[in-house]
């Protein structure tokens, strides 16, 4: 059994991923080549204290949360409603950043649709925004089939992003954590995953939009070199750049101010870098002065705990 060291250690790599980006967010790589990120830095581009963190960790958190107490879709965009709508799992109280796409998601459910059907689901809504925020699902590995785990992957992702880009998208990053999770080292891991997804997205609905996906299921993702790796928003670009930066690392906090350091939307390629990172190296090789420096620390601490209890009971 998994214990609340594991959980923690998902969740608060993403998180601090997530705040060690928030302060850089939108500069460009040519700017973090010149002045690279190497501690936890606050103001910035928000203006928020160090070890804030920003919408990544909060709907991660909202899920999580919902997580203990079992699996409803409403109760997961009912919470991303609090978090947008009451700062609900907010770090300083406030909600400072949301993307377009999960916004107008968060009112159409709010205005009746269900929940599965209210993300976009046009070609335009591939943003990472639910990517970003879709690890804790790696935790119910143990009581669902791959087939059943990935079929509510889709759904989770669905309530903010309903392309199946932004679906397989998930799917694999979950397929990989699910990994990491049994055991596996990262190049493992990143093998192992694609393998066990093959199967499902193998089948007719997913067939146009494998080609997609190319370079990741290519199996040699850490071989691309830098400057063919994209660091912006949209979902291929996250997924690819996080998997890089995890597979060319040897440390959590290497692979974190690697995906900082490529610029861009940093906040979010080094949160789902984190929630990975953090999985593999543990809690515990996370640097204790990121630790002490992060937003609601025990608050998170005590989520993982009840995580811990809903999903490994």
């Amino acid at each position: 059994m998994l214990t609340a060291a594991k959980t923690l250690s998902g969740l608060m790599g993403l998180c601090i991923g997530d705040a060690l980006g928030v302060p850089v967010e939108f500069t460009s790589r040519a700017e973090r080549v010149k002045s690279p990120v190497t501690s936890m830095l606050g103001y910035g581009t928000w203006d928020v204290p160090a070890g804030t963190w920003s919408d990544d960790s909060s709907l991660t958190f909202c899920l999580a949360e919902c997580l203990c107490e079992g699996f409803s879709l409403d109760a997961i965009a009912n919470s991303f409603w609090r978090w947008y709508h009451e700062s609900y799992w907010t770090a300083q109280g406030e909600v400072f950043d949301i993307g377009n796409t999960t916004f107008l998601a968060i009112v159409n459910w709010k205005q009746g649709t269900l929940p599965v059907k209210a993300g976009g689901s046009s070609e335009n809504s591939n943003g990472n925004g639910s990517l970003m925020r879709i690890l804790p699902m790696a935790y119910c590995h143990k009581s669902l089939s791959l087939d059943e785990l990935i079929a509510r992957v889709h759904q989770v992702s669905s309530i903010t992003h309903a392309h199946l880009r932004s679906q397989i998208a998930c799917g694999i990053y979950i397929s990989i954590a699910v990994a990491l999770l049994e055991g596996a080292d990262p190049q493992t891991a990143y093998l192992q995953g694609l393998q066990d997804i093959q199967t499902i997205y193998s089948v007719q609905e997913f067939l146009l939009e494998k080609p997609h996906f190319g370079r990741v299921f290519s199996g040699e993702i850490a071989k691309i070199r830098v400057e063919e790796i994209n660091s912006g928003g949209y979902v291929i670009d996250t997924l690819e750049s996080s998997l890089w930066c995890l597979l060319n690392s040897s440390s959590y906090s290497e692979a974190v101010l690697k995906a900082v350091n490529l610029g861009g939307d940093t906040d979010t390629t080094a949160a789902v870098t984190g929630g990975l990172a953090g999985i593999y190296y543990g809690v515990e090789n996370i640097p204790q002065q990121w630790l002490n420096q992060i937003a609601r620390k025990q608050d998170i601490i005590n989520l993982a705990e009840r995580f811990a209890r809903a999903v490994y009971s």
